[in-house]
């Protein structure tokens, strides 16, 4: 966390990354807009949700008939994800291309940061150093396809307000433009989420699992954004990992 804006929003200085880990979502014409729910919980009400944000965020600019939405959720809420963002961004593709609106990936770019700070990366979902609040995204080549990549969910959730509320921002001291020049195994050197400071003495246990995977051989491990999800980078998973995470895999590849 890099600083505080005017607005009230924090500058950052991140790097966000793909995984195959993702929701369903379909779409057909309707009588009237509206949408429907599947697998984990999701919080709020229906007509808050950012699928439904999207809808009518295009709406305003173009001609669209009313819709019907089904959501099946698999990325879990209050895990630091991205999971409601991922859904707004590829709403806004998915009506780009079923309606043939001819936007471009700047414009929709563009739209998916008036939904969030980090909608916009997942226009391209390609891995990114982001800055501004999140929204202002330059490749970088890291290639983890050689990696085994897992993500645990503790059973907790984390609030956006929560995760900002004791964080002091200072200027890093490692550029995260350069994280593609060293090895894996050296990010725990240099590599720090700033969210942790706030979040862990809150909920220990996600402290806890991330210490976990450093013990069974994880060459990186953190919370992912605000948490509460945890992740680890493997070169080799432990032959007895699955038995040593009795909550469960969120995630693995």
């Amino acid at each position: 966390m890099v600083s505080k804006r005017p607005d009230g929003y924090h500058n950052l200085e991140t790097v966000f990354y793909p995984v195959q880990l993702s929701d369903a979502l379909e779409m057909a014409e309707a009588k009237e807009t509206s949408i429907s729910f599947s697998g984990l919980p999701v919080d709020g009400l229906p007509e808050d949700n950012l699928v439904l944000k999207a809808y009518r965020l295009l709406k305003n600019d173009f001609h669209l008939p009313p819709v019907q939405f089904h959501l099946h959720k698999v990325i879990p809420t209050g895990a630091g994800l991205g999971g409601g963002s991922s859904d707004a961004a590829f709403t806004l593709k998915m009506l780009n291309d079923f309606f043939q609106l001819r936007l471009n990936n700047e414009q929709l770019k563009n739209y998916a940061a008036k939904l969030g700070a980090d909608c916009p990366f997942f226009i391209e979902n390609k891995p990114a150093f982001a800055t501004g609040i999140g929204h202002q995204l330059s490749p970088v080549k890291i290639d983890l396809s050689d990696y085994r990549i897992v993500i645990l969910k503790p059973d907790v959730s984390v609030s956006t307000a929560n995760a900002y509320q004791n964080i002091t921002p200072s200027e890093p001291e490692f550029n995260l433009q350069k994280l593609a020049e060293l090895p894996v195994n050296e990010w725990k050197n240099v590599v720090v989420n700033d969210f942790e400071k706030s979040v862990f003495p809150l909920f220990p246990e996600i402290e806890k699992w991330k210490n976990k995977l450093y013990g069974l051989g994880a060459e990186f491990a953190s919370m992912s954004g605000s948490g509460s999800a945890v992740f680890g980078i493997f070169r080799h998973l432990p032959t007895d990992f699955h038995n040593s995470i009795p909550q469960g895999i969120l995630f693995s590849r």
